[in-house]
């Protein structure tokens, strides 16, 4: 029907009505009023009637409904639903687990900024923290409740990860266990680590032996966009699933698990910029951030596309509206723009951070953290300037400087950004480092600076704050899930191992008789360490932008006094003594003229007296606050004097020819070539620098061979030289060869073991059967890189068969002098073989101090407490087994003393101070075939406190350059 059959014209609606004459009925007004009555009533049925078609026409569609909820989603809001505290008990409960009560604990809980100590009781009970306070246990049916009493001792929140690749880069590492990485494309937000997340991870039982209870999972940073990350528990479950770990599952499509409408789970996702992803796809930074915007402008289409839909849809507009818009696979990436997932950014250095933070202007969206971030305490306002807050900063405490863009981080960093005002988070970016040892890293970043409430909280309530999971773990709280750790010391002592934790209330150790002692740490352990004051190294590290001056700078006076000692301790030529000088609590002073230790005795001795006027005046005064004087250390593992920044092939020596994979250049020897490390020496490097301002002296190197077979010749070298040429720069030229024998190389561990055998029994020609020949005499050690116990089987056997050998060529009483000098380096399972090392006089030089079985050759380590009751350290000491500390990377070998420490403190005693100092220092040595004078040998001075503990190396005393280094 049409309106114009309708309704009248304009004309008709002008004209005057018609006049009726006599007595018409619809004459003159009232027919005027009943014409105009009947055109009113026409034109209401008209519209009734047209509105009629049109509600056929727009009808809601059958699944209006399911639109309606959909669009709803589009606005709730991110978190715990208000009710989340009223729950009974954790989701993750399981059934039959024992309510739990921590009697007399010195409990941090996180809050009050992590000011916060509680010194009574906690219920865990139904997976919940149920109580905290003081707690009536008498009120509790008898057996119904497990006690167990912490004497004081410290209690924390569980440890969070906020960036791990646990279960997604598992180990023992094999082919098909590595699944962080996609190489699939630069942008893939709809991958998801949770399904790659590997069960039989063995890293799970190591961390949560460290404390750690929660991890976020990422993918790699082989993509911008890398895909989807998952929080999980590390605790077995019974079902043994992945899903089973997760704290909170956010993939669910339907309302099973929880109601969307409700509240709305975060989820995590993984980017990266810089270096990383660059490198896997032959781009450039420009290409990245491209990547990047043309990602999120796809996902900010299909975000308008949905919210205009959305707005018709609410106002019934259902006309021509088609299918909801929406694709899988970038449905995740449109809730970041709608904030609700946490974006977690592997980024580096200023470009990059500058350019993430344009892109979150540009496209509205947030990001929880920078990971890595070295150079994000150099732009602190950069980060301010980021879309709706801050990013937080995940950083390592002191690794650094392992490629370019890494090359300015700074120990600094955590404290420098805290005094701005931004988070920090300690992270472990496992397996990298482990993250059984992520306490480490929050202990280190307590150590150069970082409030003792923020180093806490950086591995506990604020990770979690950052992935939004604040509600439920991170603090020590009632309704909190209770993943709670027992410590035997002080959570920021060197060495703090957890007694007992427990996740969702479930104890994961296993718990020793109620009467056995929580420590046998010194009590001293059990308060805040005292650490040194860093200010004016921290300014330097922003002066320089990250770079700041590290050479050594001499004392200007001919003497030096160093008051208020506390202890001295001395080489001899095989070992370390601790003086006897020194008696009680008295505190002494030490004289040291032209480099060499002149006199030690109390201030008013004579010896001082005549010390002090031999000086005619000229003396520098370093007061060491009841600090000591111990030798300097001695590193060996790494690259350290053959490389300055490991990702960087233009830094590095190389890779030394091996014969046994391929042919050694002629022009190098051929087959009879021995590679000498001196040749290839590094110096003034970065991390030579900042490890002989940690107190560690020498450095010794082999040649670097990728795990081939035969390396060369070490050598010994200062880390103080500015180059070869300088006086004292080479310890010694040459000290040991070095071969390795591995599973998964090229040629068969039978292969490799024939060659040695070969090279010990044969007459070899050139410079490698003249070293041969030297192992066989006893002349020259022999080290041989090896992990596996089985490996290590074979060289005792062969060490056996060559010297039998010799017996019969050269005779019994001949071959008695000829010993073979045999050291395994690495050796991971050597502890499996600790008595027939001993018995064999092979020492071993472990360069994990605290072993990771990454490998398969290295499954069978011995952890350590709180999982084995004794260490490797320990065990190989026990059987007479000369033992020495190592590391594997350049980075790390600033922190031997306290790898040193720490291997003390898990003694429980059986170790002394002395001894500790000896593991990193003469025993290295020794193992190395490198031979010193010892009173040549450099002292080292630390103030307020030994080499071993939180203490700060100011000094080092060195008899060889007649000089005394002052920091």
């Amino acid at each position: 029907m049409k309106s114009a059959n309708l309704l009248p014209t304009a004309a008709a609606r002008t004209r005057k009505p018609p006049q009726f004459r006599g007595n018409n009925p619809l004459s003159g007004k009232l027919g005027y009023l009943l014409s105009s009555l009947i055109l009113l009533v026409v034109f209401q049925v008209f519209h009734l009637f047209r509105s009629i078609t049109i509600t056929v026409s727009e009808s809601e569609p059958p699944d209006a409904t399911g639109i309606l909820d959909k669009c709803s989603l589009l606005n709730t809001k991110p978190g715990p639903p208000p009710d989340f505290y009223a729950r009974a008990q954790n989701d993750r409960f399981v059934t039959g687990t024992k309510p739990m009560l921590i009697k007399n604990a010195t409990i941090w809980t996180g809050g009050d900024n992590g000011f916060e100590v509680l010194h009574g009781d906690i219920l865990l009970d139904r997976g919940l923290i149920k109580q905290i306070g003081q707690i009536d246990s008498s009120s509790f049916a008898q057996g119904s409740v497990y006690h167990v009493d912490a004497n004081g001792k410290w209690v924390s929140p569980g440890i969070v990860d906020l960036h791990s690749h646990i279960g997604v880069g598992a180990v023992p590492s094999s082919s098909g266990s590595s699944d962080g990485n996609s190489h699939k494309g630069p942008i893939l937000p709809w991958l998801r680590a949770l399904d790659a997340l590997n069960t039989h991870d063995e890293a799970y039982r190591l961390s949560v032996s460290g404390g750690v209870t929660t991890s976020l999972v990422l993918p790699g940073s082989a993509n911008a966009i890398g895909g989807q990350a998952a929080i999980i528990k590390l605790r077995p479950t019974e079902e043994r699933s992945p899903t089973s770990m997760l704290l909170e599952n956010p993939y669910e499509k339907n309302t099973t698990l929880y109601d969307p409408k409700v509240s709305f789970r975060y989820r995590q996702m993984k980017h990266a910029c810089g270096e990383n992803p660059d490198r896997v796809y032959s781009g450039t930074r420009m290409d990245t951030a491209w990547a990047f915007r043309q990602a999120y402008d796809k996902a900010r289409q299909i975000k308008e596309a949905q919210d205009k839909y959305c707005a018709k849809a609410n106002r019934g507009d259902w006309a021509e509206l088609g299918a909801y818009p929406e694709d899988l696979q970038w449905e995740a990436l449109v809730d970041v723009l709608r904030e609700r997932v946490k974006v977690h950014t592997h980024c580096y250095e200023t470009v990059d951070l500058d350019d993430l933070v344009r892109i979150t202007n540009e496209f509205k969206f947030p990001i929880a953290a920078f990971h890595h971030a070295h150079e994000t305490y150099l732009v602190p306002d950069t980060l301010k300037s980021a879309y709706g807050h801050a990013p937080a900063a995940a950083l390592f405490a002191s690794h650094g400087r392992y490629k370019r863009e890494a090359y300015r981080g700074s120990e600094f960093a955590p404290r420098i950004l805290a005094e701005h005002g931004l988070q920090v988070v300690m992270k472990s970016d496992h397996p990298v480092l482990d993250s059984r040892f992520l306490l480490w890293e929050a202990q280190q970043a307590y150590y150069y600076g970082l409030p003792h409430n923020l180093a806490l909280a950086a591995v506990t309530s604020t990770p979690a704050t950052v992935m939004g999971q604040s509600h439920r773990i991170g603090f020590l709280k009632e309704g909190y899930d209770a993943d709670v750790v027992l410590w035997d010391s002080h959570p920021l002592a060197l060495g703090a191992t957890p007694h007992q934790v427990w996740i969702d209330g479930v104890p994961q150790l296993s718990l020793p008789a109620s009467s056995t002692p929580i420590s046998t740490k010194p009590d001293a352990l059990q308060s805040l360490p005292k650490v040194p004051n860093f200010d004016a190294e921290a300014a330097e590290a922003l002066k320089y932008d990250g770079l700041p001056p590290l050479e050594p700078t001499a004392a200007h006076a001919h003497t030096v006094v160093f008051a208020n000692v506390s202890s001295v301790f001395l080489r001899t030529n095989s070992n370390v003594e601790q003086s006897a000088s020194i008696q009680g609590d008295a505190l002494m002073s030490v004289v040291v003229r032209a480099g060499r230790l002149a006199c030690l005795g109390p201030p008013s001795s004579s010896c001082m007296h005549d010390a002090l006027h031999a000086s005619n005046g000229d003396v520098d005064v370093v007061d060491l606050e009841g600090g000591a004087i111990s030798p300097g250390l001695t590193t060996y593992g790494s690259a350290l004097g053959l490389e300055e920044i490991q990702g960087e092939a233009s830094t590095r020596d190389g890779r030394a020819p091996d014969g046994l994979d391929k042919t050694v250049p002629g022009l190098a020897g051929g087959g009879g070539a021995l590679v000498r490390a001196v040749d290839g020496l590094q110096f003034a490097t970065r991390h030579a620098y900042t490890a002989y301002r940690a107190g560690v002296t020498t450095g010794i190197v082999s040649p670097q061979n990728n795990g081939g077979f035969l390396s060369g010749l070490s050598t010994a070298f200062s880390l103080a030289a500015p180059h070869k040429l300088a006086t004292g720069a080479i310890v010694q030229r040459a000290g040991a060869v070095h071969v390795a024998i591995h599973r998964g190389e090229p040629q068969s561990v039978s292969t490799q073991v024939a060659a040695l055998r070969r090279l010990l029994l044969d007459q070899t020609d050139g410079e490698l059967g003249a070293w041969f020949a030297k192992v066989r005499k006893g002349h020259a050690t022999l080290v041989v890189e090896a992990e596996s116990a089985d490996v290590i089987a074979t060289v005792i056997e062969l060490k056996q068969e060559v010297e039998e050998t010799l017996k019969v060529v050269d005779g019994a009483d001949e071959a008695k002098k000829k010993k073979l000098k045999v050291t395994i380096a690495g050796g991971r399972e050597a502890h499996l073989l600790a008595r027939e090392l001993g018995q064999a006089g092979i020492g071993v030089l472990l360069t994990q101090p605290r072993p990771f079985p990454k490998e398969w050759e290295a499954y069978r380590i011995l952890p350590g407490p709180p999982l084995s009751p004794k260490s490797q350290v320990v065990t190989l000491l026990e059987h007479g087994v000369t033992v020495g500390l190592g590391t594997v990377d350049s980075d790390k070998a600033r922190n031997i003393r306290f790898d040193a420490g720490w291997a003390a403190l898990e003694a429980g005693g059986t170790i002394s101070k002395a001894q500790a100092i000896t593991l990193v220092s003469t025993n290295v040595e020794k193992l190395l075939g490198v031979e010193r004078d010892a009173d040549e040998t450099e002292l080292v001075a630390t103030s307020g406190g030994d080499l071993l503990g939180f203490s700060k190396v100011v000094a080092v005393i060195s008899p060889m350059r007649g000089v005394v280094d002052v920091f």
